[in-house]
């Protein structure tokens, strides 16, 4: 047998956003919690992300690395263009020291004051450096994928997943892709769709409708010969820049015969059954007050469990500042009893019920303070009464199959209780894909009539085995990522794109 040829040096980063140009949540290099160096080398080399892949592959390949950082913020507001540059000079000078690979970790829907193009113009400066160097990209689903992404990478993959738990396996897919490149057994081509398609995030979800069955003919799709990867992109429709919607990647192998021809047919077959299904990427937002009276009706049902009320007009995870109080000031009004809620991020309240102390009973304002308004009018926060149950540092390691194993940092964090609810007040916005979030400040969910999240689709993979049913709950006065586009002025997203322009589905 001859000698296996080296891999060389690879260069690994991780480098996620998604941005939310509506949400008033700053993004400076502190959101990003950066680890340089080796620090992000350690941060990452058991993590189910698609990092910790690139790590292993590495490591299995014995191959040198260089791991200049590793940067995740949760979903905010158009990114410090000072922190962009920072962190994108931080990968471009590692390149510049020669590599052999280069394996990012991106998101697909950043935005920067510099850059519109977060991850496209990151790509097409590490390639005008390194012409030659084979770049392989894993994406989130909600990626909005360009043409300067397209051309400037050789293998790139997105999850199958939301809510998101195959992180990691797709970080295995595309390094396996790239190591298969170097080693001369592939030569990928992206053949890539772009959709004039503006789906909803609700749409997304790969367990049901129209999304599901795009991913699986995906997944049929890619057992045939010479196609190495189809990714269905669902886009991120509240960051409003060209490119925003859905997609298409597919992977052929130039060295197979005919595979390009057949990746550019499956390409249009998958464009065409998304096409056809457009509607079923639309999300309709019904009055709160239908929301809850379907709510109310499903505690009746002989299951176990509480109804969940997963508040999707302030979600973290699309950028919301996860304070807005609309939902749980409807469910109070509505009559709803026996209620668990949050978190709500509010720094200011927690540190006043801290000082107020365990067991005391005070007046509250909650919430409403991050900057948000409604078509320009601030609404005020939410006035409770109600006593100190519990006090946390709020630090969570997570259980879940999101993030599993990471440490959920809540910030110091307080339960407090009125007469109707228990509410969850931390000092970090946090998406509650734990059900630490709650239990661990003392919360029994299954002894609840209803469960408030502020969450969409995270909380779905912990908190839908204890509950009998959940209703989806939009703001009837809009929200940082309300479901009802009706509510933001779009202004730079193509035109015509589907639902804004009726005629452009067909």
């Amino acid at each position: 047998m001859g000698e296996r040829k080296s891999l060389g040096k690879w260069v690994i980063a991780r480098f996620q956003h998604e941005t939310n140009t509506f949400s008033p949540i700053p993004t400076p290099l502190e959101a990003f919690n950066p680890y340089w160096g080796k620090d992000a080398f350690l941060d990452q080399e058991h993590a189910r992300t698609a990092m910790g892949a690139f790590i292993q592959i590495a490591q299995q390949e014995n191959v040198e690395m260089i791991t200049p950082v590793c940067a995740f913020s949760n979903p905010s507001g158009t990114v410090d263009g000072k922190a962009y540059e920072q962190i994108c000079n931080s990968i471009v000078e590692a390149v510049k020291q020669g590599c052999d690979a280069v394996l990012l970790d991106l998101h697909g829907a950043m935005v920067s004051e510099f850059s519109v193009d977060g991850e496209g113009d990151l790509l097409k400066r590490i390639r005008s450096i390194a012409p030659n160097t084979p770049i392989a990209v894993a994406l989130d689903l909600h990626a909005n994928v360009t043409t300067t992404m397209i051309e400037n990478s050789d293998v790139m993959v997105s999850f199958k997943t939301y809510p998101h738990i195959d992180m990691y396996e797709t970080g295995l897919h595309a390094g396996e892709l790239l190591r298969d490149r170097l080693l001369g057994k592939i030569q990928p081509k992206l053949i890539y769709r772009q959709i004039p398609l503006l789906s909803h995030t609700l749409r997304s979800n790969t367990n049901e409708g129209a999304m599901q069955a795009a991913v699986q003919s995906a997944i049929q799709l890619e057992k045939t010969p010479g196609i190495l990867g189809i990714s269905i992109l669902a886009g991120f429709s509240l960051a409003d820049f060209q490119d925003a919607g859905m997609s298409i990647i597919v992977i052929a192998d130039q060295d197979l015969h005919g595979a390009m021809d057949r990746g550019n047919e499956i390409a249009n077959q998958l464009q065409e059954q998304i096409l056809s299904q457009a509607d079923g990427f639309i999300y309709e937002s019904t009055p709160i007050a239908v929301d809850l009276r379907k709510a109310s009706e499903l505690t009746k049902l002989s299951t176990p469990g509480p109804v969940l009320l997963l508040d999707h007009s302030d979600n973290v995870m699309s950028g919301g500042p996860c304070d807005t109080t609309d939902v749980l000031e409807s469910a109070l009004d509505y009559g709803l009893q026996n209620i668990a809620a949050g978190p709500f991020a509010d720094p200011e309240t927690v540190q006043k019920l801290i000082q107020t102390g365990l067991n005391q009973t005070t007046e509250i304002e909650l919430g409403n303070k991050s900057g948000w308004t409604y078509r320009g009018q601030i609404k005020n926060p939410l006035k409770l009464t109600g006593t100190v149950k519990a006090i946390s540092d709020g630090k969570i390691k997570v259980t879940g199959p999101i993030f599993n194993g990471s440490i959920l940092n809540m910030g110091p964090s307080v339960l407090f209780e009125t007469d109707t609810a228990q509410i969850v007040i931390s000092s970090e916005r946090v998406e509650p894909y734990d059900i630490a979030v709650m239990t661990s400040l003392g919360i029994d969910l299954s002894s609840k009539t209803y469960v408030l999240l502020k969450s969409r689709m995270y909380c779905r993979p912990v908190f839908f085995p204890l509950s009998k049913g959940f209703v989806e709950c939009d703001s009837d006065h809009g929200g940082p990522t309300s479901s009802n586009y009706d509510w933001f002025d779009i202004q730079h997203i193509r035109r015509p794109i589907y639902p804004l322009d009726k005629s452009a589905e067909s």
